[in-house]
């Protein structure tokens, strides 16, 4: 059992340097990292590799230190919604994961929309009581645009990529 936590702390370690490292491929033209959501795609497949414990502390830590090293994403507001918002995604994507009777891409499907879905309704919530404390407002309009809307090629990009890697990480493990 040790050695399994240990493995899944250096995977951990990978995932997160990865989402330190894949925003700077983004960062030249800011709406295309706004769109792409570069740091999302490592904090998934952590929560699905690693569970949903490791998605979570990945999720929650990137865009803090993050923040901290690069200055991007700010730490207030931006990098406090973003912290609940992959924390969720990484801990909502591995729990449900780990729950499907087969850990095939149905499950990965499966398991990706549930924590795209709870991640931006935790965005939203949390970005709403933020922007709430400092006397602004966060409409619903701006949630569906900021959630949904502007998400879409990045929305795309994960349910095309995250299952396709997946589906390698399966062939590797079989092996």
């Amino acid at each position: 059992m040790e050695r399994k936590n240990i493995k899944n702390l250096v995977l951990s370690a990978m995932f997160l340097a990865m989402g330190l490292v894949l925003p700077f491929f983004t960062a030249q033209v800011k709406e295309i990292g706004n769109t792409l959501l570069p740091m999302h795609i490592p904090v998934m497949l952590c929560g699905l590799v690693c569970g949903g414990r490791y998605g979570l502390a990945v999720g929650f830590i990137l865009p803090i230190l993050r923040g901290a090293v690069f200055s991007m994403p700010p730490l207030y507001p931006n990098g406090v919604w973003m912290a609940f918002e992959l924390a969720t995604y990484g801990f909502v994507i591995g729990f449900l994961y780990r729950r499907f009777p087969k850990q095939n891409i149905r499950a990965v499907y499966g398991s990706l929309v549930a924590a795209m879905l709870a991640g931006r309704i935790v965005w939203g919530i949390v970005k709403t009581i933020v922007l709430g404390l400092g006397g602004e407002l966060f409409p619903f309009q701006a949630f569906i645009a900021g959630g949904l809307l502007d998400a879409i090629p990045g929305i795309i990009l994960q349910l095309v990529l995250i299952p396709a890697i997946m589906g390698f990480v399966v062939q590797a493990k079989k092996k």
